[in-house]
């Protein structure tokens, strides 16, 4: 027998119904994560702040990149941009991201994975924002704090776990997107997948492009992903996946820039970025793991005559076993090498000077112990030793515990250590360079409340304080630039977040962060609110956002030190034409507010898009 089922999701209002759905979830206690064990846990039981994001938001969501989206949904977190689309890299570029202050620039503090696999540029050590989107993307989870005894060097500040789709059930599904805004703004995306017995594959294929708000801010981007999976037998499972991503940028530069040399200059940038990756992964009763082969790679090519082409690949191992009653202990072995080749083609009169050609190692082991007692108190400790090519060894340890009040309290504790070692732009490149560099490092101290009342709100409170030392800074040394291990900082503050729903029509939401920063720090507002509401009636519906940043800091120059406040007002308004097609139109920035997120780079004004969402799933029984 067969069963047909045909499902749209509407690209605002009904994302939004979905967004009520996800920030409910990131609040249930017994929700299942995957990121603060490597293995399948309910969050009640993981001492770590941990903040979900599920499909249903991303699919609806009508970001074709994924980082706007944790920004917005995700207390604590905050991502730099610069206009409608596209982040860039190098000079002007945004995607910088920031959990409570730690972030790093370019982005080097927080980590970025691939279902699982650390995600980075193999020279200079931060990850691609604009490689990054939402529609290969089953879910994300997010570890606010540090994760370095899971994932090692870059988990200083947190992670960012990006888990890739896969059809789970016999059948196949097919989605596609189109839409059209202001500054000839266009966003093409179609993906499908289809299971049959024991074999399932997915693929998708996304086409971005913007003239800009400003001359010279255009984009493209293109990207297509492709995973296939087998399961071997009942137990053990086995999956491939491949990416890449083409994608062309320009910096307008920033506005307090008059030089018309500098202006009429076209300021481009051409990057491809790739990945690859095999897994096997093991599920019995008391036992399960996994054995996972990535490689990353990518060739950068800048209007200077900057190229590179870097790599970041690597092996992990882990096994999870239950050794006795209560017990979940976790172990495992992490290998990395990356590096890379960075010349200038244009110096030397055009013979070229190569910065660096350089490849390093990494290695760790680690083991992470928890036991449930009465399920009521779970312990949670461990420690990670990490072995570097270049600064040696580096020990990780964390501890933790949660406490189950009841079936809709928890409470938690944590304290863990987090570390960010030297990338080879830092050891290798240029005037500023230092090969004694050690890793940077951060404390953390966290307590939280997760609070179930009814069916209809849930809430999460959380305070944390950072102390971060060995900071990698820029210093004068005998007249000479020089990084040095010289920096520190202390930071604290708090998080909430709850959503009510009110019935099946009417939602709100509402998540607030709050941070002190003993020093100002870029990409890291004191103060940051989001507000969200949303109502159907039979085919329509209309949901509106606001948020409100106050103290983000744009610049910390001695001399020019810009913090900025400001307001955004997002409005969408959806309807189901049939049942699985949906038409939309969204208004951003109705506020017109005139605002910076980048120093020197204005946001736009009133903007608006619409477009066309169809989503059709064929299951077999």
């Amino acid at each position: 027998m067969k069963r047909f089922a045909i499902t749209v999701f509407g690209l605002s209002i009904v994302s939004f119904y979905s967004f009520s759905q996800s920030l409910n979830d990131t609040i249930q206690l017994n929700e299942v994560v995957i990121t603060g064990n490597k293995t399948e846990v309910t969050r009640n039981n993981v001492p770590l702040t941990i903040s979900v994001i599920n499909s249903n938001t991303i699919e609806n969501s009508n970001e074709s990149a994924l980082l706007p989206i944790i920004s917005e949904q995700v207390p604590g977190v905050f991502v730099t941009e610069r206009g409608t689309t596209g982040f860039g890299v190098s000079s002007g570029a945004a995607g910088q991201i920031s959990i409570r202050g730690v972030g790093g620039s370019p982005n080097t503090q927080v980590l970025m994975l691939l279902d699982g696999h650390p995600q980075y540029m193999g020279i200079m050590g931060h990850p691609l924002p604009d490689s990054y989107v939402a529609s290969d993307v089953e879910k994300v989870e997010i570890i606010r704090g540090p994760a370095s005894i899971l994932y090692g060097s870059g988990a200083m500040g947190g992670v960012i776990n990006i888990i890739t789709k896969k059809q789970k059930v016999d059948g196949y599904s097919l989605n596609a997107r189109a839409s059209y805004g202001s500054f000839n703004t266009q966003k093409y995306m179609a993906s499908g997948g289809y299971r049959k017995g024991k074999f399932n594959i997915f693929a998708s294929f996304n086409h971005d492009q913007t003239n800009g708000h400003r001359t010279n801010s255009d984009f493209k981007i293109d990207n297509a992903y492709i995973k296939a999976g087998y399961d071997i037998n009942d137990n053990i499972s086995a999956s491939a996946d491949f990416s890449i991503a083409k994608f062309y940028t320009s910096d307008p530069g920033p506005n307090y820039i008059t030089d018309s040399s500098y202006i009429n200059q076209a300021h481009w940038i051409d990057i491809m970025r790739g990945r690859a990756s095999v897994s096997v992964e093991n599920n019995y009763d008391k036992f399960n793991g996994a054995f996972k082969v990535f490689h990353n790679f990518g060739e950068h090519v800048i209007y200077d005559g900057f190229h590179s082409v870097d790599i970041n690949s690597g092996l992990m191992i882990f096994q999870s076993a239950n050794l006795f009653k209560g017990n979940l202990t976790t172990a495992g072995f992490d290998f990395k090498t990356f590096g890379g080749i960075a010349e200038n083609t244009f110096a030397m009169n055009g013979e070229g000077i190569v910065f660096s050609d350089t490849t390093l190692t990494e290695m760790a082991g680690y083991v992470l112990m928890q036991h449930n007692f009465k399920d009521k108190l779970i312990a949670n400790a461990g420690v990670r030793l990490e072995i570097h090519s270049v600064y040696g060894e580096e020990w990780i340890p964390q501890g933790g515990i949660s406490y189950n009040v009841n079936g809709k309290t928890t409470l938690k504790a944590v304290v863990s250590k987090g570390f960010r070692a030297p990338t080879i732009r830092e050891l290798y490149m240029w005037a500023p360079a230092n090969e004694n560099l050690l890793p940077e490092e951060l404390m953390n101290y966290e307590i939280s409340w997760l609070q179930g009342i009814n069916d209809k709100i849930n809430f999460e409170i959380t305070a944390f304080h950072n102390e971060g030392s060995n900071m990698i800074k820029t210093v004068m040394d005998g007249g000479v630039p020089k990084n040095m291990n010289t920096g520190s900082f202390s930071n604290f503050g708090g998080e909430f977040m709850t959503n009510l729903r009110l019935n099946s029509s009417f939602s709100l939401n509402l998540n607030y962060s709050y941070l002190y920063m003993q020093d100002p720090i870029i990409a890291s507002p004191e103060h940051s609110v989001y507000f969200s509401g949303r109502y159907s009636f039979k085919k329509f519906a209309f949901s509106a956002n606001l948020q409100y940043i106050n103290g983000l800091y744009t610049t910390v120059e001695v001399n020019n030190i810009q913090k900025v406040n400001y307001l955004v007002l997002n409005a969408r308004l959806s309807y189901n034409i049939i049942s699985y097609l949906n038409i939309y139109i969204a208004g951003n920035n109705l506020l017109n507010s005139e605002y910076e997120i980048n120093y020197g780079y204005p946001m736009p004004g009133i903007n608006v898009s619409g477009g066309l969402n169809f989503k059709l799933r064929k299951d077999y029984e």
